[in-house]
């Protein structure tokens, strides 16, 4: 059996429109993925383990001995696997550094009728890879792109954090600069489906320390080395994650799972603030902010975890220092 052809298990009756389609219908693009032709070729998105070699499916493994080429980011890291299961296929690079000279040849030669399977480091390729751009340059050329579905880490991730399923959003990795985390964070604040994001071992501290600054006491998951042998769930709130990452040395790419906005529960956390403030309730507007600008915030991030303290508007912190400001201006003159 050929990669393109379906088996008799997944096949089922299909009926043909009898009606003319609309004007409107007639600008879709419709892919018939199995149909058989010549040209164009076909771009397969492969499945590749996460970390577990037996994850590989037994579809992948055919797709990536019966196509033309095989596309890799890390040719080197690609070989490993393919020596494993002893595919013999011509390899070459398909990565961020060289995608505008090679993506244009990868085109070419689909178009001319070779079948592609692409493949990044691990996991689906085409997510937080340049692998998107590769296929949307083949879809705008009308060349079928058909994925070869396996292990994927955010997804994993998810459905062993303990946290809600129904909805999520994933975002790949999160800004390094603090000024710039806590910008993409605003847009989050108020999303109630359950937020997924890679970290390296070596930026969970910062990261998780900018989530427990606006999130302290959400629910989350840090979970690392997902299907290897040192994989590792640490489950709670952001603010113990924090504290257990910070005295903990952390190995491996991390997941991190974060439960989304539920108003009743910030409502309470709200509350329960306001009764525990001790450590900023005898401190002045000015003073708070202040106690912020020290662990090396900006002055606008400053203001803004003070708001989020004292349950306000980053605008009332703002405007309440300017009436300060003029007041000490005016007695002095």
């Amino acid at each position: 059996m050929t990669i393109e052809e379906t088996t008799e298990a997944l096949k089922e009756p299909t009926t043909e429109p009898t009606t003319e389609p609309t004007t409107e219908a007639t600008k879709v693009k419709i892919q018939k993925s199995f149909t058989s032709r010549e040209v164009p070729g076909t771009l397969y998105l492969v499945a590749t383990p996460i970390g577990n070699l037996e994850d590989m499916t037994f579809r992948a493994i055919r797709t990536l001995k019966e196509v033309q080429l095989i596309a890799a980011e890390d040719t080197r890291q690609t070989r490993k696997l393919l020596t494993h299961y002893e595919i013999q296929n011509r390899l070459v690079s398909y990565h961020e550094h060289n995608k505008e000279a090679s993506g244009p040849e990868l085109i070419r030669m689909l178009a001319g009728g070779d079948s592609i399977a692409l493949v990044s480091d691990s996991g689906i390729p085409a997510i937080s890879d340049p692998g998107a751009e590769l296929v949307s340059a083949a879809v705008a050329e009308g060349i079928p792109v058909v994925p070869i579905p396996g292990a994927n880490a955010a997804l994993s991730a998810l459905i062993i954090s303990g946290l809600p399923t129904e909805r999520f959003i994933f975002l790949g990795f999160p800004p390094r600069e603090r000024k710039n985390l806590n910008k993409w964070l605003d847009g989050l604040e108020h999303e109630t489906g359950t937020i997924l994001m890679y970290e390296s071992p070596h930026r969970i501290k910062k990261t998780l320390a900018v989530l427990a600054e606006r999130w302290s006491t959400r629910n989350m998951a840090v979970i690392r080395e997902i299907t290897k042998r040192h994989e590792e769930a640490i489950r709670g709130t952001v603010a113990a994650c924090l504290s257990y990452v910070e005295e903990t040395a952390l190995l491996g790419e991390c997941c991190i799972v974060i439960e989304g906005f539920n108003e009743e529960k910030a409502d309470a956390a709200g509350r329960e603030g306001n009764l525990n403030a001790s450590w900023w309730s005898s401190m002045t507007l000015e003073q708070h902010v202040n106690h912020y600008e020290v662990l090396k915030m900006k002055r606008k991030e400053a203001m803004k975890s003070a708001a989020i303290d004292r349950g306000i508007s980053r605008r009332d912190v703002y405007q309440a220092l300017l009436n300060d400001q003029l007041e000490v201006e005016s007695e002095e003159n």
